[in-house]
C-alpha cells in the first residue's frame, strides 16, 4: 500500500512532514516503510521561455536559446531538439542540477558557443512517458502556454509530492485505504478530518433493476453482490488531479471509467469493477464457484482452466471475471463503450487467497479481499463512482441499486470499562482519550 501524502492532505490538514508523519505512523503501528519524493532531482529545474533562437555557428543541427527563467537576466542554452520555438515554456535545468535519471548539469560550451543549462524531455525528468501523447515523449517537453515562468517545474508537471509506502500487516486491512489512513492521521495530529460527501443523481429515467439481474449462487464465497447501471457513458482520460493520485498509489491511469474505479478502490478501501453492459450474456452477472476446466480469460489476455473451486463472476453463458482477482476480457471497458455495470462486492478472503495463488495473479483488488473489505461499504462505493463519473460529464445514472445481501451484518455492540482495557495493556489511558480515538 503506497499513498502521496497530497492525497491525505485531500482529507486532513497537519504541519507535520513527509518524515514526521511517518515516524507517528511507525510508532503507532502503521509501518511505513519508506518515504519516496516524487521531485527528487528537480530542485534545479524550473519553467523557462524561449524568447529567442539562433542557429549554431559550426552545427547543423543545433540551436541556440535565450531563455527567460525568471531571472534579471536571460539565460543561454544550446540543445540539439528539433521540436523547439520561440515562445513555448519548457522545463529548463539550471547549473548545479541533478537530473533523475542521474545527469549533472554543469556551465560548458557545444561546438565552441556558450551553454548555460539544458532544456529537459520527459524521459530525462524520469517521467511516466507511456502516459503522454507521442509528440511530448520525442524532443523536449512542451509545458502548458499559460505557465508562469521561473517557478519549480515540479509543481507544473505534479512531481512536487512525497509518498509514503506502507508495510502494513494482514490484520490492518482497515489501513488498506485513504481514509482508513486519514483516520489514524486525525488521532495522531488531533486535527478533524474533511470526510468526502458522497451524493449521487439519478438523472436517467431507467431503472437499474429492469437493466441488470444480480445473484448469488455461492454465499459462502459471496456475501454481498450489489451494482449500478451507468448510461450515456462517455470514455475519456480522467482529470490530471486523479492521474496524479492513482500515480502517487503505484497505479497507472487507463480512462476515466478504469481510473475511477482504482481512485475509489484506493480512497473506500473497497475494488470495483466496471463492466461493458453490452457484452453482459443474458444482461445478467451471478457470483458461483467455476465449473471444473471452464475458460477463464482473464483481463491480462490470459486463458486459465478452472479447477472448480474459483468463486467466478458469469453471465448467462460464461465467467466475466475472476471474482476478487481480475475481471474477463470480453466485457472489458473500451473506447466504444456506452453503458457500464459497476459492481462491489464482498469475497471471501480466504477463497480470494487460494485463488490469486493457484492462478499467479496478484492485484490491488486481490491484496484488499484477502485482508479482508467491510460489507456494509459496497453501495457507498457505487454512489462515490458514479457521482465521480457524474462530475466528469461521462454519465448519466439509472435509478437504483440492485443489492442481493442474503444475511444482512447487523452491528455489534461490545461494552467494557476504561479499567479492564488499561489492565489488559498495561496502560493508563483515560477513558475520555478512549472515547476520543474510538470515535
Amino acid at each position: 500500500m503506497q499513498v502521496s501524502v497530497k492525497w491525505l492532505h485531500d482529507y486532513i490538514d497537519f504541519t507535520e512532514t513527509a518524515e514526521e508523519l511517518a515516524d507517528k505512523l511507525t510508532m503507532a503501528g502503521i509501518p511505513v516503510e519508506n518515504v519516496i519524493r516524487a521531485d527528487e532531482g528537480l530542485d534545479k529545474v524550473v519553467t523557462g521561455r524561449i524568447e529567442k533562437i539562433e542557429v549554431h555557428p559550426d552545427s547543423d543541427h543545433m540551436v541556440i536559446t535565450s531563455m527567460n527563467v525568471g531571472a534579471a537576466e536571460p539565460v543561454q542554452i544550446v540543445t540539439g531538439a528539433q521540436n523547439v520555438r520561440e515562445g513555448q515554456i519548457v522545463p529548463v535545468a539550471m547549473i548545479g542540477a541533478k537530473l533523475p535519471n542521474g545527469q549533472k548539469i554543469s556551465k560548458g560550451k557545444l561546438r565552441g558557443v556558450q551553454s548555460n543549462g539544458m532544456l529537459c524531455s520527459a524521459e530525462e525528468l524520469k517521467m511516466d512517458v507511456t502516459a503522454l501523447p507521442k509528440e511530448q515523449t520525442e524532443g523536449i517537453y512542451i509545458l502548458p502556454e499559460n505557465t508562469p515562468v521561473g517557478i519549480p517545474a515540479s509543481s507544473v508537471l505534479g512531481l512536487d509530492d512525497v509518498v509514503l509506502e506502507f508495510e502494513l500487516t494482514a490484520n490492518r486491512g482497515d489501513c488498506f485505504s485513504v481514509l482508513g489512513l486519514v483516520r489514524e492521521v486525525a488521532i495522531l495530529t488531533g486535527n478533524e478530518p474533511k470526510w468526502p460527501v458522497i451524493k449521487v443523481n439519478e438523472d436517467d429515467a431507467a431503472k437499474a433493476s429492469d437493466m441488470i439481474r444480480i445473484g448469488i449462487q455461492a454465499e459462502d464465497l459471496c456475501s454481498r453482490f450489489s451494482a449500478r447501471v451507468l448510461k450515456n457513458v462517455k470514455i475519456g482520460p480522467s482529470p490530471k488531479w486523479m492521474q496524479q493520485r492513482l500515480e502517487g498509489a503505484g497505479i497507472r491511469a487507463i480512462n476515466n471509467v478504469v481510473d475511477v474505479t482504482n481512485f475509489v478502490m484506493v480512497e473506500l478501501g473497497q475494488p470495483m469493477h466496471a463492466y461493458d453492459y453490452d457484452q453482459i450474456a443474458g444482461h445478467s452477472l451471478t457470483a458461483r464457484r467455476a465449473v471444473e476446466g471452464e475458460n477463464l480469460h482473464t483481463l491480462d489476455d490470459s486463458e486459465r482452466l478452472a479447477r472448480g473451486n474459483e468463486l467466478v463472476i458469469a453471465d448467462s453463458e460464461k465467467p466475466a471475471g475472476l471474482a476478487g482477482v481480475m475481471g474477463g476480457l470480453e466485457s472489458e471497458v473500451t473506447d466504444s463503450t456506452t453503458a457500464i455495470v459497476l459492481e462491489a462486492a464482498c469475497f471471501n478472503g480466504a477463497s480470494i487467497r487460494r485463488t490469486s495463488r493457484a492462478c499467479g495473479l496478484h492485484s490491488e483488488a486481490s491484496g484488499r479481499f484477502e485482508r479482508g473489505t467491510d460489507v456494509t461499504a459496497t453501495i457507498r462505493a457505487l454512489d462515490r463512482a458514479a457521482q465521480l463519473l457524474q462530475e466528469m460529464g461521462a454519465c448519466t445514472v439509472t435509478q437504483g441499486v440492485v443489492d442481493v445481501y442474503p444475511v444482512a451484518k447487523e452491528p455489534v455492540h461490545v461494552t467494557f470499562t476504561a479499567e479492564q482495557i488499561n489492565s489488559r495493556l498495561g496502560t493508563e489511558i483515560p477513558a475520555e482519550r478512549m472515547i476520543e480515538i474510538l470515535e
